[in-house]
């Protein structure tokens, strides 16, 4: 899929992450879900596969056979929920530390957003849990797993509502990576990557239909 976490790490440059911490015990995407908080840090990929340019890695990209309806595929619902036991302690990949922030609330930010498809479907999140390119999930490397954001496409102003369970993108031009579906939505899978703002959804709040690309 678009850059996903298989990239040249770099922090972000957000104040929350000032102070990085070591390893924690972080999963990666491909990893089992932990059975005890002993658990081993994971081992990030040696390279990043080849990308096609302003696209996704040539193994990766849209599913043989998506859902025939994407639109009617309903945002993420952003709920109270408790922050997963392993996901959110401090982590390294590619040598750089990550420090995930203790709680979204007032979080902020732009970038530019990418997405990651087939080539990860199916296998665990950061979260544990299967990534569904087809579910409204993004990943990343700093927010709390789980919360929930809310990402706007800045040239056409649509937005999604997303459930942060993952970790990554690790690439120094990018700051969130997106569900297929959640791209589509946004009208960016063609083009890889869009500018967008990010903006932290409190539990409880209203999400209103996303209109089609």
């Amino acid at each position: 899929g678009a850059d996903a976490q298989h990239g040249a790490a770099d922090p972000l440059a957000l104040g929350a992450a000032a102070s990085l911490a070591g390893c924690g015990g972080l999963f990666t995407r491909s990893d089992p879900a932990p059975q005890a908080e002993s658990r081993p840090a994971p081992k990030a990929p040696a390279e990043a596969p080849a990308r096609r340019p302003g696209a996704y890695y040539k193994d990766d990209g849209p599913g043989e056979r998506p859902p025939v309806d994407l639109a009617s595929i309903p945002d993420a619902t952003p709920r109270a929920e408790p922050l997963h036991r392993f996901a959110n302690r401090p982590y390294q990949v590619f040598g750089r530390d990550y420090a995930p922030i203790a709680s979204a609330q007032g979080f902020r930010q732009k970038g530019i957003a990418s997405w990651y498809g087939r080539r990860y479907h199916g296998q665990n999140t950061s979260s544990g849990e299967p990534y569904d390119m087809y579910g409204m999930t993004a990943a990343h490397p700093l927010l709390p797993i789980p919360s929930y954001v809310r990402v706007t496409n800045l040239a056409n102003r649509r937005s999604v509502v997303v459930r942060v369970n993952d970790r990554g993108p690790f690439h120094a031009d990018r700051v969130i990576d997106l569900s297929y579906t959640a791209a589509w939505k946004l009208g960016f899978v063609e083009a890889g990557s869009a500018l967008v703002e990010i903006e932290h959804v409190p539990p409880g709040t209203a999400v209103a239909a996303a209109s089609a690309p």
